[in-house]
């Protein structure tokens, strides 16, 4: 199996080495940055798997990379964040993580959901079966190569978007909980509530639909969930 690539940002050096020799002992490929600049440089210049990135950073803060990076990456992001900021974690998704965990944290913890978002995207990327493209009016999903075109114009979403958006295609009509696509997407052991479907689903109307306000694809349907209404 190819060596898993991890790019940890932090200016915390002693966080920064806890978690490289961590992961290293797991045989992860660990770069470290120390500031916003040098983590979009490395981002740019390198192929990662996934991104450990704190929001507090010099030069620029985690949530001004994460908002860089997804103009050229769809690289699961794992967001660190204060304990107890909410809103750091309501505006790292909205700026395109995929993910957050609160310090201080536990090694262990970091690990495991950087492995189980590792196999979520891995077993996405897997071939299936049923058809390797969703269409639906002027919109093509390539559920192999993870890629949303629009009238062949390509979207770029983040992992956790693509996969909200496979879901509801999957499953023209049929209306999803907030709490069970929650646990589709991001697994049960999720931390999160589901205020981070809602922000998903923002954001991903604002790339798909025309009119974000009167959507055409993902509808809501009031008290209940999400569907996708086939064109």
């Amino acid at each position: 199996m190819a060596e898993k690539r991890v790019l940890v940002v932090d200016d915390e050096k002693l966080i920064v080495k806890g978690i490289r020799f961590s992961l290293e002992q797991d045989s992860f490929h660990v770069d470290c940055a120390y500031d916003g600049e040098e983590a979009v440089e490395y981002a740019r210049n390198n192929a990662y798997d996934i991104i450990l990135l704190d929001v507090m950073l010099p030069k620029l803060t985690g949530f001004e990379v994460c908002q860089q990076i997804r103009e050229f990456s769809s690289v699961p992001i794992i967001m660190l964040t204060a304990k107890g900021e909410d809103m750091d974690k309501i505006l790292g998704l909205e700026y395109g993580a995929d993910d957050y965990i609160t310090k201080p944290f536990n090694i262990l913890e970091v690990k495991a959901r950087i492995k189980a978002i590792m196999r979520r995207v891995e077993s996405k990327a897997a071939p299936k079966e049923n058809s390797r493209y969703l269409e639906s009016g002027d919109m093509r999903l390539d559920c192999e190569g993870r890629r949303v075109y629009i009238k062949d114009r390509e979207i770029s979403l983040t992992a956790k978007e693509f996969e909200v958006l496979e879901l509801l295609m999957n499953n023209p009509n049929k209306v999803y909980g907030r709490e069970n696509l929650l646990n589709l997407v991001w697994g049960a052991d999720y931390p999160g509530d589901v205020r981070t479907v809602d922000v998903h689903i923002r954001r991903l109307r604002e790339k798909i639909e025309s009119n974000p306000s009167e959507p055409k694809y993902v509808h809501t349907k009031w008290g209940v969930g999400y569907y996708f209404q086939n064109e």
